[in-house]
């Protein structure tokens, strides 16, 4: 496998100079960076591609699988589906259009739940009931947020204590390169709200985005999801435990549209509940974060009992990409559909479909990715009830290879 791993390190790098957002993360050998395309020579190549990533397949395919170690056998796995992916990716820059499932199941391994319009009323109706106010749900949602909003000014040190508790937290539980580090930067005019920069030898560029507003709760999300136990943890110990330590060079790159992004994206969502489970989140925001923000700590409990009564609508925002990638709604319907069923104020809903033009599918892996992490870890014994055996299996989930369909 290791003469198949290197050709698709080699191909991915290649792909990258026709999609700039297609290769996330790569710490391997410089010398296996393709020089950069000459802007007059961009036509895409697609049947040499093909040929390259048919051939992959077909040599994995030689390899009998039930004939490898244990250790080896997750590998072929993983391989064999971040080739899938990678064919998907061809196909898409060689004009192939594919439904939003489609595209979902080639590049992340996975098929997303549909929801109906019916389901989000339910849960709107819901939320509707325990917010203050009457009238329009949504504007009365946005304004009871207005007071959550951290001020620019104590944007950084709030961030800073967040970060500083979850990496304590993680440090606990799972060892990480002496060597661990990373920086934080404040930017504008993104689609996303934070962004890991993984760049190898255990060291990750954090990006936290101000473009919009940043409620209090984003702070420990951020924390987590970027850093620790999230991106650069996962990243860290993929670098440490898999191309370090066993030499398996196919993840010294990171291409952004496979299913190594859904373990990714829904760890590191599950990872904010593992490192601040339960009420010891509100604890530690109560005492530290929300007076760093100048905001009424008496307020906790009430803004994370509406923010509990949002989370299913997240899906609301995988219908909205649904819909509009399958040409059944125009962008301006997909923002009405956010406004109205995610309740997102129209600039963050705005925002957030600017996300899904660029990302696409991509939208599924930090809510189904994380429904599905959770699963896998609870089932296994890793519930709130034994802390350290969830410790202990998220920490395996991001030093091993698995697949997202491994997880179901």
């Amino acid at each position: 496998m290791d003469s198949i791993a290197t050709d698709y390190v080699k191909l991915v790098l290649q792909l990258g100079n026709y999609d700039a957002d297609y290769v996330d993360a790569y710490y391997g050998p410089e010398e296996w960076r393709p020089a950069p395309l000459d802007s007059t020579k961009k036509q895409f190549p697609a049947d040499t591609f093909r040929t390259q990533i048919s051939g992959l397949m077909s040599q994995l395919a030689e390899i009998e699988s039930t004939q490898l170690a244990e250790a080896d056998k997750g590998r072929y796995t993983s391989l064999q589906k971040q080739l899938i992916a990678v064919q998907a990716e061809i196909d898409k820059l060689s004009g192939k259009t594919l439904t939003f499932d489609q595209e979902a199941k080639a590049f992340y391994d996975a098929t997303p739940p549909t929801y109906t319009e019916a389901h989000f009323q339910g849960l709107i109706a819901e939320l509707d009931k325990a917010l203050p106010g009457k009238g329009d749900i949504t504007t009365r949602l946005n304004k009871f947020k207005e007071s959550f909003i951290i001020p620019k000014e104590k944007l950084d040190t709030v961030f800073k204590a967040a970060i500083a508790e979850a990496r304590k937290r993680t440090l606990q539980h799972i060892k990480l390169p002496a060597n661990e580090n990373f920086t934080v930067e404040y930017v504008t005019n993104k689609s996303w709200s934070g962004y890991n920069w993984y760049k190898g030898n255990s060291y990750s560029l954090i990006q936290v985005n101000t473009d919009l507003p940043i409620y209090i709760d984003r702070a420990i999300d951020l924390a987590c999801h970027e850093g620790y136990p999230g991106h650069h943890v996962y990243n860290a110990l993929m670098e440490k435990h898999l191309v370090r330590d066993k030499g398996w060079v196919e993840f010294s790159v990171y291409p952004l549209f496979s299913p190594q992004s859904l373990i990714a994206e829904g760890s590191a969502n599950y990872g904010i509940d593992v490192a601040f489970p339960g009420n010891e989140r509100i604890a530690f925001e109560k005492n530290v974060l929300f007076p760093l923000a100048g905001l009424d700590p008496a307020k906790v409990e009430s803004y994370y009992q509406i923010q509990d009564l949002t989370k299913g609508l997240s899906y609301a925002g995988n219908e909205a990409a649904r819909q509009y990638l399958d040409g059944k709604i125009n962008k301006e319907a997909a923002v009405n559909w956010m406004v109205k069923y995610a309740l997102m104020a129209p600039e963050r809903a705005t925002q957030r479909i600017g996300f899904i033009e660029k990302y696409r599918s991509y939208v599924i892996n930090y809510n189904l990715g994380q429904d599905m992490v959770a699963s896998f870890i609870e089932k296994k014994g890793g519930t709130t009830a034994n802390p350290q055996k969830r410790w202990t299996l998220f920490e395996e989930l991001l030093s091993q290879p698995h697949v997202p369909s491994q997880l179901q």
